[in-house]
């Protein structure tokens, strides 16, 4: 009965997902369409009027923003979901490390789970950040840190991980007790609480701005003419070839600098055995995709791209939590095809319940930055990003 209901629940938001992301004309479909078309503007505008009051607030001083006295750089989107985030703050963090910063990444930890409402109440100020990761192991697991902090955890020894609607609590947490002098706050371009030194924002090539709607109508999770806040533009999902878009963002914000960079595959890992093979095993392949992420035709064509041929696609919504029969349903229809494996991504592995024996491999596919234009190497960037200010190292 829970599963049912869950996935009822999921049917309805998939479906909602797929109305926003629709042309903002609302002419051509059925009435009770174009009423929820209709009403989903009008939040539209009561979110602009929300998010606009609130701004006004933090300028005005109304609404604190908090200093902490570190280097602090929020990575985040003006848009929701897709962007390909996590592997741009994987890579900062990475090459933040490697200049000898001791880092924590700062992560609201987005459908982990939550404690009863009840303890929520008298637990949400007394109790310390979810430790993810400590530098030196990784304490939790995806369900209780959330996806892409658990992702980044495992991929960053070294790198402090913390979870917690209160980022301004968690980075205190993180000098504190780790000692920590740089903190990356993750999606945090919203999150005016805590005061940025500096704020790097992700545009998706491939859908950059969605129908100009903000939500619920759209995407947009404030007016694209706030991105003049930006100090740097990474235009990811690039192929190289984003004259127009660049153009449009310079209009927006002439000081900002533009760095475009597009998700690489590198290998593929057996998700049970950690086994490596390289991304020539799967040409001529037939595969069977498994996903739970905001837009999977992106993962989807991308194994096209490298010769893979894709028979069958299971897509569930973003963060989807699957449970083993699911797995086990998807295995079984691979090996009934007679497919060669069973495909997902890094994100949705985290996500996957142990099975002892699959009769097909299931691999997700890993996947790093890499820059096309704005500069010579992400390690250059972040040089030029982080301690460039001021002629020396930010503090």
């Amino acid at each position: 009965m829970a599963r049912s209901r869950i996935r009822r629940t999921e049917r309805i938001e998939d479906y909602l997902v797929r109305i926003i992301q629709q042309p903002g004309a609302d002419q051509g479909h059925p009435w009770p369409v174009r009423f929820l078309l209709g009403t989903l503007k009008v939040g539209s505008c009561l979110f602009a009027g929300i998010v606009a009051i609130r701004r006004f607030l933090y300028n005005l001083g109304i609404m604190r923003r908090y200093p902490l006295g570190c280097q602090i750089i929020s990575v985040g989107n003006i848009t929701a979901g897709g962007t390909g985030k996590t592997p741009v703050v994987e890579i900062f963090a990475r090459e933040l490390q490697k200049s000898g910063r001791k880092v924590a990444i700062l992560s609201r930890g987005y459908r982990k789970r939550e404690l009863p409402w009840y303890e929520r109440i008298f637990s949400e100020r007394i109790e310390p950040p979810r430790i993810v990761s400590d530098g030196k192991r990784t304490l939790l697991d995806s369900e209780m840190g959330g996806d892409e902090p658990y992702m980044l955890a495992t991929n960053l020894p070294g790198v402090i991980v913390l979870v917690d609607k209160d980022r301004v609590k968690s980075g205190r947490y993180a000098i504190k007790r780790f000692g920590c002098d740089t903190l990356l706050l993750d999606d945090g371009f919203q999150y005016w609480k805590l005061q940025h030194r500096l704020e790097v924002v992700l545009v998706d090539k491939t859908n950059p701005f969605g129908n100009g709607n903000l939500l619920p109508r759209g995407i947009l999770r404030e007016p694209i003419r706030n991105l003049k806040r930006a100090d740097f533009v990474f235009i990811t999902k690039s192929d190289g070839n984003s004259a127009d878009l660049r153009a449009q963002i310079h209009g927006l914000n002439p000081s900002a600098e533009i760095i475009e960079c597009c998700h690489k595959p590198r290998f593929m890992q057996n998700v049970y055995t950690a086994a490596q093979l390289d991304l020539e095993w799967l040409k001529g392949k037939t595969v069977i995709t498994l996903s739970g992420i905001a837009v999977p035709q992106g993962f989807e064509n991308s194994l096209r791209a490298m010769g893979a041929k894709v028979i069958y696609c299971y897509r569930f919504t973003d963060h989807h939590r699957y449970d083993a029969q699911e797995i086990i349903d998807a295995v079984n229809k691979a090996a009934d095809l007679n497919a060669d494996a069973l495909l997902t991504t890094e994100k949705d592995a985290v996500r996957f319940p142990h099975l002892e024996t699959t009769p097909v491999p299931v691999l997700y596919l890993r996947v790093s930055i890499e820059l096309l234009s704005g500069t010579d190497s992400f390690h250059d960037a972040v040089e030029r990003i982080c301690f460039k200010k001021n002629g020396r190292a930010g503090t």
